[in-house]
């Protein structure tokens, strides 16, 4: 059987055109990756209606200060770990994800150090506290937190107000019943709720050098405070009424300290008022 070379190659040149026209029809419509330009970028904040610090406008006013935004930049320009460390210079960024899609739109995602406690102190320092105890210094931030006032020094406000904050925190109860802390001169705590007119004096904290065994330490003892302290609103100010104390103690674990309302207290007096010694006991029953 004769081969017929000039049917092999015109065949041959049929299929290597064929590719040929197939490799320009994709190139045509594949646009060139080196030129391909960013038209959407997508901010993304944790928790950015809850409480946080950060909006998609200052995070796009901190990276066109650098000269980082990447929108309407060509994607071979755009470079997502300088957008990741321009984030996190940020005080209150916890952490920062930048990505870039093969369709050119660029995609960030921010995690934000939460605000558990304003600190206003006695020396005039204002500042917050986060949920891992560190410093964010002050801004225009107005949520609704809970504000520590009086005797509190930096040492004070990381070993004692975090953790004590943290606590209440955890109870949506107490977190939305107290509104202040106020730390007294030799460091006892009281609480200011927002219903009731009362003052909540929980005693010390139990303030270890060991950062864990002080959270848990610190935690149990808030606890078991406000356990009490729920329980006898329950039990005792439901029945007496809630504008009868004036101040009311729980530093002992037998008895509850009252100190009733008077003619002198209605004038700031508190020192005046007579006490009602309640033990826990009567308190529940």
């Amino acid at each position: 059987m004769r081969i017929s070379w000039k049917k092999v190659i015109i065949y041959t040149l049929d299929v290597v055109l064929a590719f040929y026209l197939v490799m320009a029809v994709t190139s045509w419509n594949t646009p060139n990756k080196g030129h391909r330009v960013c038209t959407k970028v997508d901010i993304n904040i944790s928790d950015s209606n809850n409480a946080g610090f950060l909006s998609a406008d200052e995070i796009k006013k901190i990276l066109q200060k650098d000269q980082l935004y990447p929108l309407d930049k060509q994607v071979k320009f755009i470079e997502p770990r300088k957008i990741e460390e321009a984030l996190k210079i940020g005080p209150f960024v916890n952490t920062a994800q930048c990505f870039v899609s093969e369709n050119g739109n660029v995609s960030i995602t921010i995690s934000q150090l939460m605000p558990i406690v304003r600190i206003k102190s006695n020396s005039g320092a204002d500042y917050y506290l986060d949920d891992h105890g560190g410093l964010l210094p002050n801004s225009k931030y107005t949520s609704d937190l809970i504000i520590a006032s009086g005797n509190i020094n930096r040492w004070f406000a990381h070993y004692g107000i975090a953790p004590l904050a943290k606590a209440i925190n955890k109870s949506e109860f107490w977190l939305n019943q107290i509104e202040q802390i106020h730390v007294l001169p030799d460091r006892g705590i009281e609480l200011i709720p927002r219903i009731g007119d009362h003052i909540l004096f929980i005693g010390y904290l139990p303030i270890k050098k060991n950062k864990e065994e002080n959270e848990k330490e610190i935690a149990e003892f808030v606890k078991k405070k406000l356990t009490r302290i729920e329980k006898f609103y329950r039990y005792g100010l439901s029945k007496a009424g809630w504008n009868k104390y004036a101040y009311i103690n729980v530093e002992f674990d037998n008895q509850i300290i009252c100190k009733r309302k008077t003619a002198q207290e209605e004038k700031k007096n508190i020192n005046a008022a007579e006490e009602d010694r309640i033990s826990t006991t009567e308190v529940t029953e």
